[in-house]
């Protein structure tokens, strides 16, 4: 009697468990929180206690202590306020926020006013300008900082290379115009004001326009009208857009690097960097973490403001045509300045890579100065000892062309499918605890700079139990698929919320298995956004630099890491090649990803 009561008692949470595991999504959802527990949040402690630990190089001289040992020196060191730590923290940190401020601010200002001007006014070319304006966004933003100092270097900084202005027009422009904070904050603005401009030019687009004909009517001026009812109205937009440009400022390493390295303006990223590779690896960890904190921070204070508001509500059912401000007199001359600026933004720059790629001597445009060697050049043909052979020739080039594609494949892979897959499960478990955790575990990496995520791995490799891992191509499919995780999960789940459950329900009755469900009925219905999860970690991993900086050896070079190589080591041809040929591979990824998904970003918001 008494085992039978004891069997009776424990039938239920049997038969609880048997039709938990019946479902799916609860197998899914529980799968994925361990697998994000075990690749999010242990390599954090890990990151976490090597913030506190003896590491061996550097650390063990200087302190004598103990590999493995625990100490607060490393905090000490950065956070005294001595000059070492002003050098290497305090001042890094004070140009971090700069750049970021300033580059939050510009992008505003100018993805802002273009948006107004296509949405709100009679300018002419809109189509083309809304079209070119966007294209430097599809670009990394390192290219932009490198086109920078093609046009600008100059004799009297850089190392004696002239760019193009100088050489066509004889202007050697100031040291704080070609490097450092000046042009770092141009650079990430200008690559985030296309942002801007979609993110605010749509809600313009579509605002309704009672409220401003009212204010028409009052005989309210067009510029208390912006100020008092416009600006409020974008006012969310604007505030997420600075948000998001100011961690990206932050937290940027590339741009920093080809504008600050030459006259050592260091930014928290690339300090954190040159301390690792200096053998201060505690130092480097605690920046990592600096980073993070504030990427929490943002998104903490973005939740916080559009919480606060109760309602923004911009479309209704009133007054739908928007009347559209008469630039009179101004319109042609407005619309040259934006043509001419999108212009030299986003053609230019592919002009200014073409031409550095095929010149011998830098700063020399002339036909006699000029050569194809640096793309099918072979080592036979070089005019200078030590050339290499060109990159259309090169084997090497053609090794990390080939390891960066097939990266970018597996990622793509493994990220599009778990992000339908993490979709899938946190919708048909819609308000369960589990599914929470599941969809924020899976947002986190987003919160995290590139470089610091990059370091947080670099500690688990570099330990004692996973040094196997260090410097393997598994560990960059790892790392990538990690990172670029949070875009597929987030396209995932805004894919299946579009889908009603009692499709699925119907599927059930007539016994269809769930792999059939998911094949033959939920991803036909909603191919073209999932297909966006599968296509959209391609053209991040081929642009990717900063995730890459502290994990790629130098026996084993990626296309985009081969990049700084060449510029480190002054063949700045090979680089201007390179960079040219990888902006050609993302922007034929990009119209493929167009004509698959049906997706419009480079069309823009006008006409």
């Amino acid at each position: 009697m008494i085992r039978l009561n004891r069997d009776l008692r424990h039938e239920p949470l049997r038969y609880r468990l048997r039709g938990f595991c019946s479902k799916p999504a609860n197998l899914l959802l529980v799968l994925f929180l361990a697998v994000l527990i075990a690749l999010s949040l242990l390599p954090m402690l890990t990151m976490l206690s090597n913030m506190f630990t003896i590491h061996i190089g550097t650390e063990k001289k200087i302190t004598r202590m103990a590999v493995g040992s625990w100490t607060l020196t490393h905090f000490i060191d950065l956070f005294s306020g001595n000059d070492w730590s002003r050098v290497n923290f305090w001042q890094p940190l004070f140009n971090s926020l700069i750049v970021a401020i300033g580059s939050g601010v510009l992008g505003i200002v100018i993805g802002g006013s273009v948006a107004w001007f296509v949405t709100r006014s009679d300018l002419k070319c809109k189509k083309f300008i809304s079209a070119v304006f966007v294209f430097p966004y599809m670009m990394p933003a390192w290219t932009l900082a490198l086109f920078w100092t093609n046009m600008f270097q100059n004799s009297n900084v850089g190392g004696g290379n002239i760019g193009m202005v100088q050489s066509l027009f004889g202007v050697c422009m100031p040291e704080w115009f070609v490097y450092g904070l000046f042009p770092m904050i141009m650079v990430i603005g200008l690559h985030y004001s296309p942002f801007a401009y979609l993110l605010i030019g749509g809600i313009l687009k579509n605002m309704d326009a009672t409220l401003e004909e009212s204010a028409t009517i009052l005989k309210a001026d067009r510029a208390t009208i912006i100020r008092r009812i416009t600006v409020p109205i974008v006012m969310p937009a604007i505030l997420s857009t600075f948000l998001l440009i100011f961690s990206s400022g932050f937290s940027s390493y590339t741009v920093p690097v080809f504008l600050g390295s030459a006259v050592k303006c260091y930014t928290l990223s690339t300090k954190m960097r040159a301390l690792i590779q200096a053998g201060y690896q505690g130092q480097g960890y605690i920046i990592a973490f600096v980073s993070i904190l504030l990427g929490c921070l943002i998104l903490g204070i973005n939740q916080w403001f559009t919480g606060k508001r109760k309602s923004f509500t911009t479309v209704t059912g009133k007054s739908g045509q928007v009347s559209l401000v008469k630039l009179r007199k101004a319109n042609w001359p407005i619309s040259i300045v934006l043509i001419v600026f999108t212009v030299f933004f986003a053609i230019v720059p592919l002009i200014s890579f073409a031409l550095e790629s095929v010149i011998r001597q830098p700063g020399n445009y002339s036909l006699s100065n000029m050569t194809l060697h640096f793309w099918i050049g072979t080592e036979d043909s070089a005019y200078e000892t030590g050339m290499i052979a060109g990159i259309l020739l090169n084997s090497t080039m053609w090794k990390a062309v080939g390891r960066q594609v097939l990266l970018a494949l597996i990622v793509a892979l493994i990220v599009g499918t778990s992000g339908m897959l993490i979709g899938y499960a946190c919708v048909r478990r819609r308000g369960s605890r589990l599914a929470r955790w599941v969809e924020s575990l899976a947002f986190f990496p987003y919160l995290m700079p590139a470089m610091a995520f990059g370091t947080i791995y670099l500690a688990v490799a570099t330990s004692e139990n996973f040094k196997f891992l260090y410097g393997t191509f598994g560990l960059l499919v790892l790392v990538s698929a990690i990172k670029f995780l949070p875009f597929a999960s987030r396209s995932g789940v805004n894919s299946m919320l579009q889908i009603a459950p009692e499709i699925e329900e119907a599927a059930v009755i007539f016994g269809v298995p769930w792999r059939k469900r998911m094949s033959r009925i939920l991803f036909p219905i909603q191919k073209s956004s999932i297909l966006s999860g599968y296509l959209l970690p391609v053209i991040s991993v081929m642009r990717e630099v900063a995730l890459f900086t502290l994990l790629v050896p130098y026996a084993r070079y990626l296309l985009t890491t081969m990049l700084f190589s060449f510029n480190e080591t002054g063949y700045a041809q090979y680089g201007s090649a390179v960079t040219l040929l990888i902006i050609l591979i993302i922007i034929i990824i990009n119209a493929v990803t167009n004509k698959l998904t049906g997706a419009s970003f480079d069309k823009g918001i006008g006409g």
